[in-house]
């Protein structure tokens, strides 16, 4: 689970850890800060729940100006699904009033490998927050995207070690036309990432999100085949940002990605963990710098041992 941290920050809000166990009251306004609740199973002085800390945050700070909450550690994450938080909130909902953005599973890698995450239908929390702007997970394992129809959300963000192919359906399948961001980890084939590109077909076609000026397609063992497919997509012609890092790219779908349509009109090209060579680099970097494209074309990975391509792993996995 390498390259997973907590957020520091979301919605452009800085993260802030709630103290459920001082039980005194934040210093910041409840508008002013994304709020982590968390709690350590194992932590054998505290034996406050997920709900405990949760009421105790809405007693805390007003929850109608609430705007943005991040899940963390829920209690045993591995036995426990995040159908359990996310009924909580729910469950608030007629005080949770002025909430924008949920992140549900922030855990970083001394907490739990994102494979053991158990996720659940996280549809739910679009169904019962009308105005929800943006929607992040983390973990894959038994998560349910299912087809939904949401106004008003205009980013959706989803981290996993392997996605399935179910997700993406369910994503394609739902009318969201606001959603300007979309950010997919796919993952490998090991950890339950079970789409191919000809799944991605909907999306690559550019008449599913109409507004989308942001697409990630991150962190898979089909790089190579996602940037070939992309180099010819019709998405690309809207779009500000393309992010295919934390993959097994090479020089074929860096080529690929040059040969194909022209992509000097993006603001921002990440490709950064690849397997590139360096000519390929300085290649990527001289044709798109002089349009002023930012490109990241950092973290040059080394194959394990001496298997060449079967070598190229990902980012994030387990």
């Amino acid at each position: 689970m390498s390259g997973v941290d907590l957020l520091h920050e979301f919605l452009g809000l800085p993260a802030v850890d709630f103290q459920h166990a001082t039980g005194e009251a934040p210093v910041q306004a409840a508008d002013a800060a994304a709020w982590r609740i968390s709690v350590d199973p194992y932590d054998d002085e505290s034996e406050m729940t997920w709900e405990e800390a949760f009421q105790a945050f809405l007693e805390a700070v007003d929850p109608a100006g609430v705007r943005v909450l991040i899940v963390g550690q829920w209690g045993e994450s591995y036995e426990v699904t995040s159908s359990y938080p996310i009924d909580l909130i729910i469950a608030a909902a007629d005080r949770l009033t002025s909430l924008e953005a949920v992140f549900v599973g922030d855990m970083s890698m001394e907490e739990t490998e994102i494979s053991w995450i158990e996720q659940s239908d996280v549809t739910a929390l679009l169904n019962a927050f009308p105005g929800l702007l943006e929607l992040g997970v983390r973990g894959g394992t038994d998560l349910v995207f299912s087809p939904t129809k949401h106004e008003r959300l205009r980013a959706l963000t989803i981290e996993t070690g392997g996605l399935p192919v179910g997700v993406i359906r369910g994503i394609l399948d739902s009318e969201l036309p606001a959603l300007e961001r979309l950010d997919l980890w796919l993952g490998v084939s090991a950890y339950g990432g079970d789409a191919d590109v000809a799944d991605l077909a909907p999306l690559l076609s550019g008449t599913r999100f109409p507004r989308l000026t942001h697409l990630g397609l991150r962190n898979s063992e089909l790089q190579n085949e996602i940037a070939t497919a992309v180099a010819s997509a019709p998405v690309v012609a809207q779009l500000r940002v393309l992010d295919l890092s934390n993959g097994t790219m090479g020089d074929e779908g860096a080529a690929a990605l040059l040969d194909g349509q022209p992509l000097t009109h993006l603001e921002r090209l990440d490709l950064h963990h690849h397997f590139m060579t360096e000519p390929m680099e300085r290649r990527v970097v001289a044709a798109l710098k002089p349009h002023g494209v930012r490109v990241d074309v950092s973290e040059r990975e080394k194959p394990w041992g001496d298997r060449g391509i079967e070598g190229r792993y990902t980012s994030v996995s387990e």
